[in-house]
């Protein structure tokens, strides 16, 4: 078991589909100890996923735009586990009008709103626990390739491009403290998150068609694969890297003949 004995703290889950479920899930099926966070309105349906992980666990109260809400989360791992060995940062929002086709009429409140949340955030989420973080702790974050523009993905796609910026420097920061951090920039997948934003099955349906090895948007299971070996002592030199698992998509400029 790649993580065993490893004190994770995932966030991100709202229902059982959420990549981070299945994160959750498969740390805890390779030996790790487990706790969520969540707020507000999705807080309830964040409990319920909780309760059908293989071990249920308990759920901490998180608005990552809140300082406060950081600083009691750091203290309440450190009460309870004296330390963190990695954290999931599954984090992103965009305001309606910052998405789906909205790109040169979004206000500048609404771009720096998604900015804050699903870029800085990860800046903010290390900075509070990387003080309960031993040598050779990771950070992960999730990640859709910011590369490129993409239809309808607007300014999330924007803030992408900046959090994987985010993560090269948090990853300088923290490196001589032996804490790694990277990106997994996943193909799409059909989670609620994703299926809230306008054309998401417009833009899921480019992948059968381009990905050499093909792509399922309702299989997860790459993705958690891969969060769980950056989480895990194997990734032990990997830091400032965003990782692809897409089936392959992003290396291939047009689909293939047939």
């Amino acid at each position: 078991m790649i993580l065993a004995g490893k004190r994770l703290l995932i966030t991100g889950v709202i229902t059982n589909n959420s990549i981070a479920f299945h994160a959750a899930e498969q740390a805890q099926r390779e030996g790790a100890s487990v706790l969520l966070t969540s707020f507000g309105r999705v807080r309830r349906m964040t409990e319920r996923a909780a309760q059908r992980l293989p071990e249920p666990v308990d759920v901490l109260e998180l608005d990552v735009n809140s300082e406060g809400d950081l600083e009691a989360l750091a203290g309440e791992l450190g009460r309870r586990w004296d330390g963190v060995d990695g954290v999931l940062h599954a984090i992103a929002f965009a305001p309606e009008d910052a998405i789906g086709g909205r790109f040169m009429t979004a206000p500048a409140a609404s771009a720096a709103q998604a900015f804050q949340t699903s870029a800085f955030s990860l800046k903010a989420l290390a900075g509070a626990l990387a003080p309960l973080m031993p040598r050779g702790s990771s950070i992960v974050g999730l990640d859709f390739d910011a590369s490129v523009a993409w239809p309808i993905y607007d300014w999330m796609g924007v803030a992408k491009a900046a959090l994987e910026s985010v993560s090269r420097y948090v990853a300088r920061d923290l490196g001589p403290s032996g804490i790694r951090v990277n990106l997994v920039s996943a193909g799409p997948l059909g989670t609620v998150a994703a299926r809230g934003i306008p054309g998401f099955e417009q833009l899921a349906g480019l992948w059968p068609e381009q990905a050499p090895l093909g792509w399922d948007i309702e299989d997860p299971s790459p993705v958690a694969s891969t969060i769980c070996f950056l989480l895990s002592d194997y990734s032990r030199a990997i830091t400032g890297e965003i990782i692809h698992v897409d089936g392959g998509f992003h290396s291939v400029g047009a689909p293939a003949s047939p």
